[in-house]
C-alpha cells in the first residue's frame, strides 16, 4: 500500500474509532450554551474541508507546492500515527471524563497524570501533529490554511475549556494550570 492511499485510511479509522468510543463517555452534568460552542465548531470544519482537499470539486485539483520522496511520506505518516497515540493515550487516561463538547461531568477531577502531566489538552496537541504532517503530506496551500483552521479551533475550544473548567473546579484547576502548559509540552505561555 502506498502512503499516499494509506494516509485517508488512517484518518477514517482514527475518525471512526473516535466516534465509536463516545459512547463509554459519562453524562454531561453541566454544559455552557450550545451557541458557545459555534464558532470553533465552524472554525475547525472549514479547516477540515481545506485540509482534506473536500474543495477539489468546486476548485479543481489543489495543486501540490512539492513532492515529497517515498521515505519522507513514510516518516510523515509515522508523525500522523504518533499524534493519534498520543491523542488516544490521552483519551484513554481521562477515560468516562472525555467529551466532544466543553462541560463538565458528574464526579468530575482534574486528571494530571500520564499526557496530562505533559500538557492540559493533549488529545488536540496529538491532533495538532497528525494534522500538521498531514498538511505538510498533501503540499497543497488550501491544506495549509486548512491546518491553520483546524489550530485556531483547537486553541479556541481549549481556551473555552480552561475557563469553564476554571469555574467548576476553581482552585485545584488553576494549580494544575500553573503548573502545565496548555498545548505545547515544556514551553510555558
Amino acid at each position: 500500500m502506498t502512503p499516499e492511499r494509506l494516509l485517508p485510511i488512517l484518518w477514517v479509522a482514527w475518525a471512526l474509532s473516535w466516534w465509536a468510543a463516545a459512547f463509554w463517555s459519562k453524562k454531561a452534568a453541566k454544559r455552557p450554551p450550545a451557541k458557545s460552542e459555534l464558532l470553533y465548531r465552524l472554525v475547525t470544519a472549514a479547516g477540515a474541508i481545506l485540509l482534506f482537499g473536500v474543495y477539489s470539486r468546486w476548485f479543481g485539483s489543489a495543486p501540490s507546492s512539492w513532492t515529497l520522496a517515498t521515505y519522507a511520506q513514510w516518516l510523515l505518516l509515522a508523525g500522523v500515527v504518533i499524534g493519534f497515540a498520543f491523542a488516544w493515550w490521552a483519551r484513554i487516561q481521562i477515560g468516562r471524563l472525555w467529551s466532544g463538547s466543553v462541560g463538565r461531568k458528574e464526579d468530575h477531577h482534574v486528571v494530571d497524570r500520564g499526557p496530562y502531566a505533559l500538557v492540559r489538552h493533549p488529545i488536540y496537541t496529538g491532533l495538532i501533529l497528525s494534522v500538521l504532517c498531514t498538511a505538510v503530506f498533501r503540499g497543497a496551500l488550501l491544506s495549509f490554511v486548512g491546518a491553520a483552521l483546524i489550530i485556531a479551533g483547537f486553541y479556541i475550544k481549549a481556551r473555552m475549556e480552561e475557563e469553564f473548567l476554571a469555574q467548576e473546579l476553581g482552585a485545584s484547576y488553576d494549580s494544575y494550570a500553573r503548573r502545565v502548559p496548555m498545548l505545547v509540552p515544556f514551553v510555558r505561555r
